[in-house]
């Protein structure tokens, strides 16, 4: 039981880390869910259906769990009409003959937009990607690897921002209600957090070239998941990227995993760098509330969590025995990242 526990939890990690956006049978499947616009604008109802996506064309080993009651009773009747969207979609396709010619014309473009906005992202993690290899690796020149250390995380910034922009768009309107509701659904999300993550370290006087890790990773996902969706049939592909890419795809928990604990490992070595004529108490400060966010939002909680929970288990018995007057500061810190 406890062996199925821990597949089931790594099942959930991995459908939580999939990137929906890039994969095209996301975007027909959302758009086949027919719900209330109040509905499809809450997180927890969205997350519901990316599991239930997960399950049907990812993994059909994971276990969805049912949605809260007051969720439940409230989208009940949406997943009805759901359910018999393929007969509604034949209904209406029936139905539509007459206007085929004109729609026809507008679903190619439709489609065409899609795979530009695609092709724009991919294009942009692949220049994150290769610039963070030059930046990370130790056989390249300083003076190179120091421009490209900079120019990844530029390019990241860029690549977060345009995934938010054709995410969410722009708020409806420019005053402070509508401004305030489109953070509140930007701030959850993982391209929000690799956005403030490259910013903190693109303006710090301290180039961590460790920092290149979460944004490789990142990179890479982004950049396997659209060559296997779009070159899958091609030679080229077939003969020298189909077990990598495939493998980057099979070891998203890994690479999340990793990712985690280096970013954890960046709020402790920035807290030693105070100690040296570089530090910088604000981004010190900063990157903690950031790591306080990755530790509470959907996208990156499974993670966190579990690297924070390893320490915890790693750490306490040590300061319980050898440094008990730490325990009530310890806790007044836990109560405020609990918050």
């Amino acid at each position: 039981m406890g062996e199925e526990n821990d597949s089931q939890r790594m099942k959930r990690i991995a459908a939580t880390a999939y990137d929906y956006d890039i994969d095209p049978r996301w975007a027909e499947y959302w758009s086949n869910i027919l719900i209330p616009p109040h509905m499809a604008s809450r997180s927890d109802v969205v997350d519901h259906y990316k599991r239930k996506f997960y399950q049907r064309y990812i993994d059909p080993d994971f276990i969805v769990q049912p949605m809260s009651s007051t969720s439940s009773s409230q989208t009940s009747r949406a997943s009805e009409r759901s359910s018999s969207t393929p007969i509604a979609e034949a209904a209406r396709q029936s139905n539509s003959g007459s206007r085929s010619g004109t729609s026809a014309p507008q679903d190619r473009g439709s489609s065409s937009l899609q795979m530009n906005k695609r092709t724009t992202h991919f294009a942009l993690n692949a220049w994150v990607f290769f610039m963070a290899m030059l930046g990370i690796l130790p056989l390249v020149p300083t003076s190179i690897s120091s421009r490209a250390y900079r120019l990844s995380l530029l390019g990241n910034i860029v690549s977060s921002l345009y995934s938010v922009y054709t995410r969410a768009g722009m708020p409806r309107a420019w005053n402070q209600p509508a401004i305030q509701t489109w953070l509140q659904s930007v701030i959850v999300t993982k391209e929000f957090i690799q956005f403030s993550f490259s910013l903190m370290f693109i303006t710090s006087q301290l180039p961590f070239k460790f920092a290149l890790i979460p944004v490789l990773c990142w990179s890479i996902e982004h950049v396997t998941k659209f060559l296997r969706h779009n070159f899958a049939h091609t030679t080229f592909y077939r003969k020298f990227l189909d077990e990598p890419c495939l493998w980057v795809e099979l070891n998203t928990t890994t690479l999340g995993m990793l990712s985690s604990n280096v970013e954890v490992a960046l709020g402790f070595l920035l807290i030693i760098s105070l100690f040296s004529w570089q530090r910088s108490i604000i981004h010190t400060f900063m990157y903690w509330q950031l790591l306080k966010l990755m530790y509470h939002v959907p996208a990156t909680a499974a993670f966190h969590q579990g690297v924070w929970s390893k320490i915890g288990r790693t750490t306490m018995p040590y300061i319980h025995r050898y440094t008990p007057f730490l325990i009530t500061p310890i806790s007044a810190i836990q109560r405020w990242w609990l918050r």
